[in-house]
């Protein structure tokens, strides 16, 4: 549902991307790890479509997103890693501006944002300008939001963040229920926890580069650590280090 071939993304002569190739498959639930720079979030905007690459190509849902992008992102919903909402719009105007971007609207469509507004417990707000909402409730909205229009992929940016533990819980079940139907989820997050026993598999992005690329126990195997945690699989993968002189910061 997600391919790349080749991927690279520059900035003058600084190279983010270095000629990434991905597949992940319908059905699957994909976690993408990197230490901060290594690429991540600029490589999950051109899947989204926000970045065209400098070189390469991607495909979603078998469709070229730099050839036919309006196809190719009408079968993608984007959560990104910062909720960002128009004030001045109420949440159930909003859902319907998200829907009218994919040439959605009518009954369904209301009935549709009245389903994700209730299960996110945003039904009470539903005529409020977002202004007046959390930081947790404009994160739902933004997720609902990439739901609305009945997308194949999500594409999401730390899905967590700004969450309390129900609807982290209730996420992490829409999730699972999404790829379980024939969705696909590729997800970038720094909470190696919720990778960990939840993620079909995992992609580590080292320097733009894909270091490592399969389930957990493939990942063990790359980095000759059986029985290693995620934590410090993900380290040796990309050469992190952690131990500095730490009585020398702390006097």
């Amino acid at each position: 549902m997600i391919r790349l071939q080749g991927v690279v993304k520059r900035y003058g002569k600084f190279e983010a991307v270095k000629g990434i190739d991905l597949h992940v498959k319908r059905g699957e639930l994909f976690a993408f790890l990197g230490p901060n720079g290594a690429g991540k979030t600029t490589t999950m905007r051109m899947i989204a479509g926000i970045l065209a690459p400098t070189s390469g190509q991607i495909e979603v849902g078998g469709v070229d997103i730099v050839a036919n992008p309006m196809l190719a992102k009408a079968k993608l919903g984007f959560i990104p890693d910062r909720p960002f909402v128009y004030d001045k719009l109420t949440g159930a105007e909003f859902l319907r501006f998200t829907a009218a971007l994919y040439g959605q609207d009518g009954p369904e469509i209301e009935a549709r944002m009245d389903e994700l507004l209730t299960l996110f417990e945003l039904a009470p707000w539903k005529h409020e300008l977002t202004e007046s909402y959390s930081h947790g409730m404009r994160q739902k909205l933004i997720i609902s939001s990439a739901f609305v229009h009945r997308p194949d992929v999500i594409v999401v940016d730390e899905p967590m963040v700004g969450l309390d533990p129900k609807s982290a819980r209730l996420l992490k079940t829409l999730f699972r229920r999404f790829v379980d139907r024939g969705g696909t989820i590729l997800m970038s997050t720094h909470t190696l926890e919720i990778v960990e026993g939840f993620c079909d598999r995992i992609g580590i992005i080292r320097h733009g580069e894909l270091a490592a690329c399969g389930s957990l126990a493939e990942l063990r195997e790359q980095a000759s650590s059986d029985g290693a945690a995620l934590e410090e699989l993900f380290l040796r993968l990309t050469g992190e280090h952690v131990e500095h002189d730490l009585d020398a910061v702390l006097g």
